[in-house]
Parts: structure tokens; sequence; C-alpha cells
């Protein structure tokens, strides 16, 4: 339903306006012009959703990998019935990890530019800082010094510093009567020297086609604009990356199966070995130190023909445990295996941490897998399948590590702490809850507050709460902590 909902772009309003007034495709049916086949992975579709900047999606932009030419391409695309495609913080975050996957992996960047400009009122929250808005250009020039190629089409108003985004690409394409590039429209150019000028005359297709030289290749229309892209991309000289030939065995149990499979409640682990059979080629997967650290499963399986080391969580991170996950991730960076986690944190037994001398050396293992982790230089893709807390994000690596990808089914949590450590809220009234529940207080969680209990409750229920709202994989979606939501069952395919 969400999904349904961002596609719907800025209302009815906004897309009445975008293809009745001005003309223009929505911006998947300029990538269906674009790409090879259906093939596309959209990246943080819900970004921007629910966030202080209105009732539509905030982001302004889509962006996904797909194939032009046979080459995988990353792109950047303007969604001008969002606010006319103005750019909100969200929007430059989440452009900017497309950017950083191109890199990475070094793909191909294609911008389709439709965008009003920068959203002047939370300018502090978009231009001064390191990861703003300047950031964009600066990865641009970047990419060139390392060969990833970029082209860019300006479809639609190209304005202010988002002009520097095709004038910085190798080659750009502009379309007659719909593409304008500008640093300043003609309502400020009036403003400033009074004199009135036309978005063509100040910065239309054939302006900078034949007299300023920004744009490279002209074009009468969208869908020409479109083949003339993916004619430029032809001459790039891009390896297209073989997709025949490679085995690819489906499991043999359907995959379908892991949206049944994907648990409601972390009350308890769900054998991870369950989710593997599911998910790897002929559900073949051979095990590392099988019978050790139990409580984490190792080994290397294929997935759609592709060899990978797999991490997955099969309850709590004990001492031997963590010794075997550093381990096997040291093996795969030995071999240049790419590694695949799947997060799903066992819950946490009720009460106070042991002090032990177990306790200490689980500390010191999980520190050590964790450093493994860091070090590991192949790619890494992380999938929470379930709960994500605490440092278990770290040593199965969350965000804060940098895998290449991560991705979270819709039941996910991501949080500091599981909120089930805490204790329950009892009905209004019922004296004989509030009893037991401050007994379960002065036992396990606050023995010092106890006595303020009255004042400390309201507060604690509140920060409660909140946490239960900020866990959700839809709250980190939307602020592009992860790549998108994927459903179970298209986990193979992602």
């Amino acid at each position: 339903e969400l999904l349904e909902r961002v596609k719907k772009g800025g209302g009815e309003k906004a897309i009445l306006r975008h293809t009745q007034r001005n003309k223009k495709l929505f911006v998947r049916e300029r990538l269906r012009l674009l790409l090879d086949d259906e093939d596309f992975l959209e990246l943080s579709p819900l970004a921007g959703l629910d966030m202080p900047y209105g009732d539509v999606p905030a982001a302004g932009c889509l962006t996904g990998i797909g194939r032009i030419c046979g080459v995988w391409c990353v792109f950047i695309a303007s969604d001008a019935t969002v606010k006319g495609g103005t750019i909100y913080p969200i929007g430059v975050k989440k452009q900017l990890r497309a950017q950083e996957i191109a890199m990475e992996n070094r793909l191909l960047s294609v911008h389709l530019v439709d965008s009003g400009g920068a959203f002047l009122p939370l300018q502090s929250e978009l231009f001064p800082d390191k990861l703003h808005g300047g950031r964009i250009f600066y990865n641009e020039a970047i990419m060139s010094a390392m060969g990833i190629p970029q082209v860019a089409l300006v479809c639609g108003s190209c304005v202010a510093g988002g002009a520097y985004v095709p004038t910085m690409a190798e080659e750009s394409v502009i379309i007659d009567k719909t593409g304008t590039l500008f640093l300043a429209g003609p309502p400020l150019v009036k403003a400033a020297t009074g004199e009135d000028v036309s978005p063509e005359d100040l910065g239309g297709a054939r302006l900078h086609s034949e007299v300023s030289g920004c744009t490279d290749h002209f074009a009468s229309s969208e869908e020409e604009a479109f083949e003339c892209l993916r004619n430029v991309v032809s001459t790039f000289n891009c390896e297209p990356v073989p997709e025949e030939g490679r085995d690819r065995d489906s499991p043999l149990y359907s995959p379908e199966e892991l949206l049944g499979l994907a648990p409601l409640d972390y009350g308890c682990t769900l054998p991870v070995k369950l989710i593997l059979s599911r998910l790897v080629d002929g559900s073949r997967f051979q095990e590392f130190k099988a019978t050790y650290g139990t409580t984490l499963v190792t080994g290397f399986g294929q997935v759609e023909g592709h060899l990978v080391g797999i991490v997955a969580s099969n309850g709590e991170l004990a001492h031997d445990a963590a010794l075997k996950g550093s381990h096997f991730v040291q093996l795969c960076g030995q071999r240049g295996i790419p590694i695949l986690f799947l997060q799903n944190t066992a819950p946490q037994p009720a009460g106070p941490a042991s002090v032990s001398q177990a306790h200490s050396n689980r500390l010191k293992a999980q520190a050590s897998m964790m450093a493994a982790v860091a070090c590991a230089a192949v790619p890494k893709i992380t999938v929470v399948i379930g709960g994500c807390f605490g440092s278990d994000s770290y040593i199965m690596c969350g965000r804060s590590f940098s895998p290449n990808f991560l991705f979270l089914w819709p039941n996910a949590r991501v949080a500091l702490v599981d909120s089930r450590h805490f204790p329950t809220v009892p009905a209004a009234g019922d004296c004989a809850g509030e009893e037991l529940e401050l007994k379960q207080l002065k036992a396990k969680f606050f023995p010092l507050l106890c006595c303020f209990y009255c004042a400390v409750k309201p507060v604690l229920f509140s920060a409660l709460s909140r946490l239960e709202e900020e866990s959700s994989a839809f709250y980190s979606s939307s602020r592009v902590w992860d790549d998108g939501i994927i459903l179970p069952q298209d986990t193979r395919k992602v």
C-alpha cells in the first residue's frame, strides 16, 4: 500500500499539471523507455514518507539500478510531480547514497533532471555541510577521475545548483521546449534587473545546444531524447555483464514460503536454516564449523549463480559464535568471496547482564568479529530479517559498517535496545498491575528510582512508545538508513 502511494507522486493536481500543461512523462515511464527490460531495483522507495514536509513523499527523486545496452547503471531521476522536483534534505541524502553505490560498484550514472532546485527555507540542512548538496558535484568530479561515466538528460527545469549536474556530466541531452537550464529563472531575472525574458531565451534547448555549448545533444521530444541517451551509453565502451552460463538452480523449498516464515514477534529466534533453504540455489549449503558456536550459522552457498559466504544470526551471539564468525569472515576476505549477512538478533534474557568471566570473553570475541567485518575487503550485503539491536548491528555489518547494500524485511526492527527489556504499561486504575510492575522495576531495572516511580512513569512510557515507533522498518527506510524494504519472497532476486 505504501509503495502504491509513493508511485502516485505528488497528488492529482500535480499530476494533471505535469501531464496536461507541461506535456511530460512520469518518471517511471521515462525509465521504461530507457531500460533494456523491467529488471530494475528501486532504492529507498519510501524515502521521505511521513516526514515533516507535507502529505506526500518528500524525496522528490527516484533512484535505482537497471540496464541500458546490457550495462548496469545507477539512475537518479527527478519526480517533478512531488513539489516540482524541489530538493529537500532527504532527497539530497538519497542522491548521495546512489552516487556512493555507483562509486563502490563502478556503475555508470544516469541523471534525469526535472527539478526546481533546492528548497530555500531549509538551506541550513541542504547547503553548508560536508554531506549536503554540494557533495553531489564533488562526487561527479571524483567519479570522472575514477573513469566512471556519467550522462544527464535535461527533461524539465534544471535550476540553480542543480544546473551543474548536466554540465559536469561527460555528455548531456536536452529536450526542446521542455528542458531549461539556468542558475536563476525568469522571475529572478525580472526581480534583479527588471528585464522580461522567456525561459527559452534564457536557458532553452536551442540556446544551450547552439550558443552556450552547455549541452551536447538536442532532442525534439522525450522519446527521441531517450533513444539518444541509449546511443550515448553504447559509446562508453563498457563491457556488458555476462548473464548467461551460470547455474541457477531454484531452491528445493519455495522462496514464496519466506513470507510465512518472517517473524512477527521476537520472543523467539526462527531457525535460520529454514530461511537459507529457501534462499540458496538448490538449497545447497556447505556449512562451516557446523557444531561449534551454533547460535551463528556460517557457510558457503550460491544465490542466483553467485558464490557467497553467508553469516546468519541463529540465536544470541555468544563467545564461541563470535569467534567462529570472525574466522569465517577472514576466510571470505582471503578468498575474495562476497558476504551475505542475515540479521536476526535473538531476544536477550531479562534482568541485569552478568559480569562474569564468560561475559567479558564474549565482549572480546565480538570485538574481534567486528574488526574482521570492518576490514574484510569484499562486497557485503546485509538483510535484516528480524530484530537488529545494539552491538549486533555493528558485528553483523549494519549501516555504520558500510555494507554495499542493506535491505530490510517489512517486519524488521532496528534500534539501540529491544523495547521488550522494559516493563509493560498497566491498564489505567489497575492497582495490582502497578504493584507487580513496581516489583519488576525494583528487581530488574531502576532500583535507585523506585521511590520516584510516580514521577518517572509518564516519561518512561512516553520514551517506550517513541522507541517502538522509531524501531520500525518504515521509520528507518523513510530516512534512508537502508536501501529499501523488500518483500521476503523477493530476497533472492534483490
